[in-house]
This record gives structure tokens, sequence and C-alpha cells, in this order.
């Protein structure tokens, strides 16, 4: 065959694009597993975050997850559990789940050394419970009275340096520990203010970030557009009849 000819051009082309598309559709499968591991973990380290537990070390991660996380269950608006398998509500996707009209509301369960729980709560935001530049997400720790906050862990996906990405720093994330999300008996989220303001509606408050007005604003939604929803979990928790 002519190697000058267009038929030729144009099979050649077709085995060549055959041949890459083969190798990199085997590349693709071949390392998924490993990225789906690394996705996992990095999820797993992100809510050991939330209460404190977060190793250095990546290897020890999983094995931090499992021996601090005993239960994983998922609850419905009426606080009554749905779901008691761990590996399912670890697997609920919160970008999708907070666009659903019935929500799925996972809580992982947290027994610490001192034999004290905690229940971890994920919250995402998009649009208007987002940041500026995209989507937040993190995960808040409650102290089993189902009252206030033992910890927090917030990200991002596209915030400013030094601006809305501080949203991840320890300093604004520790502003949340002790906050109270009840008051006089009503489910009241946590106000993100500039500093030396204060919330009108009695509701707990974090300093804003300076410079980071929009994804603080969208930190506060997310908060509440999330957590509103365990009310019902969180005076089953207040009560002591959650089982």
């Amino acid at each position: 065959m002519n190697k000058n000819s267009n038929i030729y051009q144009i099979i050649y082309a077709s085995v060549m694009v055959l041949i890459v598309g083969t190798v990199l559709a085997f590349i693709y499968m071949a390392l998924k597993p490993k990225q789906d591991d690394n996705i996992a973990n990095d999820k797993r380290g992100q809510i050991l975050s939330a209460v404190f537990l977060k190793p250095a070390d990546k290897s020890q991660i999983e094995d931090t997850f499992n021996k601090y996380i005993v239960e994983g269950f998922i609850v419905d608006e009426n606080g009554n559990t749905v779901s008691n398998d761990k590996q399912e509500t670890f697997e609920v996707n919160m970008k999708n789940n907070i666009m659903e009209k019935s929500r799925k509301l996972p809580v992982f369960k947290c027994k610490l050394d001192d034999g004290s729980i905690k229940y971890i709560i994920p919250v995402y935001g998009a649009g208007k419970t987002g940041g500026l530049w995209g989507p937040i997400w993190g995960y808040v720790a409650v102290n089993d009275n189902g009252k206030d906050i033992y910890g927090a862990y917030f990200s991002h996906e596209g915030e400013t340096p030094g601006l809305g990405a501080e949203i991840a720093n320890p300093k604004f994330q520790d502003q949340f520990k002790g906050k109270k999300i009840y008051v006089d008996g009503e489910f009241k989220s946590i106000s993100v203010m500039k500093a030396g303001q204060k919330p009108t509606d009695g509701s707990e408050y974090v300093d804003a970030i300076s410079g980071g007005t929009m994804t603080s604003r969208g930190v506060e939604a997310m908060l509440k557009d999330c957590m509103e929803p365990y009310d019902a979990f969180f005076k089953k928790l207040q009560s002591g009849t959650f089982k």
C-alpha cells in the first residue's frame, strides 16, 4: 500500500488511536483501585481530623479509623436509624446527597481512649452554601450530649490562598470547639461573623476570615443547611432516647 496515500494515513492514524486508547484504558484500570484507596483514606483522615485523631503517618490512617470510628449509621429526619451499615454510611456522596429531597443523614460514632463518645456529621456546601470559587465541605463532631461541638474540620476545592482557603487552617477550625448548637432548647447553627459583630438570634459564633467574606458566609450557610436536618437526632441524644 502506498504510504503516502490518504487511505494509508487514515488506517495508520486509526490503528495508533486504537493502540493508545487501549494502553490508556489498561493503565486507568490498573491504577483505579489504588486511586480509590487513596481517596477513601483521605476521607478517613478528614473524618479523624474532626476529633483530632488524624495520624501524621498516612499509613496509619486506616487502622486509626477502624479503631476509633466504632460505628457508622444513617438516620432519617425523625432521628430514627435507617441503616447500621458502616460502609454504606462511609460511601454516602455528600455532593449528590444535598441535592436530594429526602437526604441521607450519615453519622460516624467515635469512641475516644477516655471512653467518651462523639458523633461526627459530614457537611457539604455548593452554590449559596459553598465557597466563593467552588464547593466547601467538612466534618463536625458533636459531643454525646447533643448540645455542643467537640471539633470541626473544613476543606475546599479552590478558595484563594490566604483568604477563603483559611477555612482549612486549624486556627479557624479551633474556634468551633465548645460552641453550643442549642439555645433554650432550640437548634441554633453557628454564625460566622466579622470581628466585633455578634448575631442577633442568640446563636453562638466564630470570627469570619479576614478578606474571605463570601467563604465565611458559605461556611455559615453550609452548617445550617447540613446540620439542621439532624435536629431530631440531636434531641434524642439530649434526652438519652437514641438507640
